[in-house]
């Protein structure tokens, strides 16, 4: 792929547009070769909003401690992520796609105060069994030093090549014994989506979700990544970082479940779990990131 060629933004991309504008693209269809757009967004100085990050810490369970949440550049990013799916020759439907990874790199703590200038780009088609995968990228900076980068994959369901991918063989799973157990309200969904912007309606009330095919709302998989990491807090290393999320079975709420995490070689391996300890809704991996 050549070259990327960004477009400065004077501010983020109005969310409420995005969605209409996601909405008259439903019908999109991605063909039997597509391609992806050669363009980026970038938006600068992007400063503290101290009323929206402390309705972010607490609807995400991260304590303040005068630094941004590992997860929060995300937040800033996602009207663009929106933005470059609006973009003429995207070939998918913005609301078709689900979002199945992610990657966050942190290079260092990112302090309150400090102004973020933020680009993203689309790259990594690729086709799957049952569909495309793509990536969303993001690099944030501070005063030309980059802090903070992320991977973002989506799925599209529809065209894929059919053959199956080998995967190791895994017995039955045995039920996590030392989780510490979470109550996720039913309007979770909506005041993640407040502080977001991303208020797909699968997250927002049982009938919304279930004009989608859902038996009720689901919360959001970025809310399940926040949330961890909440949890995380107070182990997060002060040196460079990354940390990757598998999303995997929908967590309908309310609901009741279980978070687990071990220690292993260079960092340590988290799940998010259903009631019984055994269905996953989110596998995670934090790893030191050498020199």
């Amino acid at each position: 792929m050549s070259e990327v060629h960004f477009r400065e933004l004077r501010h983020a991309p109005a969310m409420p547009v995005n969605f209409a504008k996601a909405v008259l693209r439903a019908g999109v269809k991605p063909g039997k070769s597509p391609t992806l757009p050669n363009v980026g967004l970038r938006l600068n100085d992007v400063g503290l909003d101290s009323k929206h990050l402390k309705a972010y810490r607490k609807v995400c369970g991260f304590s303040a401690d005068g630094r941004l949440p590992v997860t929060y550049p995300h937040i800033h990013a996602f009207p663009l992520h929106m933005a470059l799916m609006m973009e003429e020759g995207f070939p998918f439907p913005a609301m078709g796609l689900v979002h199945v990874r992610n990657r966050i790199t942190q290079y260092r703590p990112i302090a309150e105060r400090e102004q973020l200038n933020i680009k993203c780009s689309l790259g990594n088609l690729n086709q799957v069994e049952k569909g495309w995968e793509f990536s969303i990228f993001t690099v944030v900076s501070t005063a030309g030093e980059r802090v903070w980068s992320s991977e973002s994959i989506n799925f599209f369901r529809g065209g894929g090549h059919g053959r199956k991918d080998e995967k190791k063989a895994s017995g039955e799973p045995t039920p996590a014994t030392d989780t510490i157990e979470w109550k996720v309200p039913g309007n979770t969904g909506r005041r993640y989506g407040a502080v977001s912007g991303d208020r797909n309606p699968i997250h927002l009330y049982p009938l919304t979700a279930r004009l989608f095919g859902f038996k009720r709302q689901i919360a959001h998989g970025m809310w399940s990544k926040a949330r961890a990491l909440g949890q995380l807090q107070q182990q997060l290393p002060e040196e460079a970082f990354r940390v990757d999320v598998q999303f995997k079975l929908p967590m309908f709420i309310p609901a009741t479940v279980k978070f687990e995490q071990q220690d292993v070689d260079g960092g340590l391996d988290f799940r998010v779990l259903a009631r019984d300890g055994v269905k996953p809704h989110l596998t995670g991996q934090l790893r030191l990131l050498g020199d």
